[in-house]
């Protein structure tokens, strides 16, 4: 037990050397590693002429060596912009629910009402809430769900499909060869005149030839604020002086736009008069001259809402409605509120698809709006 601390024997196999023999046989040793870096420059010269080879491959079959496809790139990056901007909606939303469906609740009339309170805290609105809340029961009783994790993805199934079914012609009018008259509405404060700039930024980008109207000649700097925009996107703007009649400008537009052959003609307009009725009026007046000298256009009527002004957006929906076809929604703020669920009571209840959404400051943080995509970003 003790021989741990016994002299160690000298080892027989180990060679002894001189100091003249190790110095010669580190001289050895440094030659040898001399010879192994010239040896690993030629590798590195073949490793470089080889990649370049592969480059030229590349170059000659890119769909061969392509890993993901631009559509796929594309889904994906939307997804992720998507999933950034509604953060604060997920983050009250999806953890009620997560605390809401645990193995240890009962599927009673006790969890339906909390689901309740969920869905209306997060501004579905208690129409759209009922209608939802209904559809699950059904679901629940026709699948015999008996655990309470499994309703989450029913819930979800759901939410989904009552997007889509409200929402089948959320596509703008646009066609090849025919102009596309886009009149943008929406009262001061809700991001119209940003969101027309962001608009007509990726339309031209999808290469449309795209032209602006600039009708708001009520709201001081309305103009130039827009031409700003026009500016950035290097886009053609139409303009009058302040004050001007908004209908002249439309009409101008209109004339200009069918000499330069422009694709799509966007139209902004007053978000605010002396009052409701003028405010109308106008609009009335406005749609009378597109009606008269661009009859044969495809039209869309697009209303602006602000997403964090929640059940108040429907209000605004309902009273443009009384003086507008309105053909499509453009939600913004999307990234600036918990409360983005009030996308189903403009759907559901006012039947108006959302065409757009808005989820950032930058000039191409404008989507077309997907309800899977959405779906699955609040959940």
């Amino acid at each position: 037990m003790f021989d741990f601390f016994k002299k160690k024997k000298k080892n027989p196999d180990i060679e002894e050397f001189t100091v003249e023999e190790k110095e010669e046989k580190a001289a050895d040793e440094i030659s040898q590693m001399q010879s192994e870096e010239e040896a690993n420059d030629t590798s590195l010269d073949e490793i470089v002429e080889e990649s370049e080879e592969r480059s030229d491959l590349v170059e000659e079959n890119p769909i061969e060596l392509e890993v993901q496809s631009d559509d796929e790139e594309e889904k994906t990056g939307f997804f992720s912009k998507i999933k950034m901007g509604l953060a604060k909606t997920r983050k009250q939303f999806t953890s009620n629910l997560k605390n809401l469906f645990t193995s240890n609740v009962k599927i009673d009339d006790d969890l339906y009402e909390e689901l309740e309170e969920i869905l209306i805290s997060a501004d579905i609105g208690m129409t759209s809430t009922i209608e939802i809340v209904e559809e699950l029961k059904d679901e629940i009783k026709a699948r015999s769900i008996k655990d309470p994790n499994e309703i989450y993805p029913v819930l979800k199934e759901i939410m989904a499909n009552k997007l889509k079914e409200n929402n089948l012609e959320n596509k703008l009018k646009l066609e090849k060869g025919k102009l596309s008259v886009i009149l943008v509405i929406g009262v001061n404060g809700v991001g119209k005149t940003t969101t027309i700039g962001k608009l007509a930024y990726k339309l031209k980008n999808e290469g449309k030839n795209v032209m602006l109207a600039a009708a708001d000649t009520f709201r001081a700097a309305a103009i130039d604020q827009l031409g700003e925009w026009a500016s950035r996107g290097d886009i053609e703007m139409i303009s009058h002086k302040e004050g001007a009649d908004p209908s002249a400008v439309i009409f101008d537009a209109i004339k200009s736009a069918r000499a330069k052959n422009v694709d799509v003609l966007i139209c902004d307009t007053a978000g605010r008069l002396h009052n409701k009725k003028n405010l109308m009026k106008e609009l009335e007046k406005i749609n009378k001259t597109i009606d008269t000298h661009a009859k044969d256009a495809l039209r869309d009527n697009l209303l602006i809402l602000d997403a964090t002004t929640g059940q108040n957006a429907l209000s605004q929906l309902r009273e443009f409605k009384n003086v507008t076809d309105i053909t499509g929604l453009i939600l913004t703020k999307l990234d600036g509120t918990a409360k983005g669920g009030v996308i189903y009571p403009l759907q559901l209840e006012l039947n108006v698809p959302v065409k757009y959404i808005g989820v950032g400051e930058s000039i191409d943080d404008i989507e077309e709006f997907d309800p899977d995509s959405f779906v699955e970003a609040i959940f």
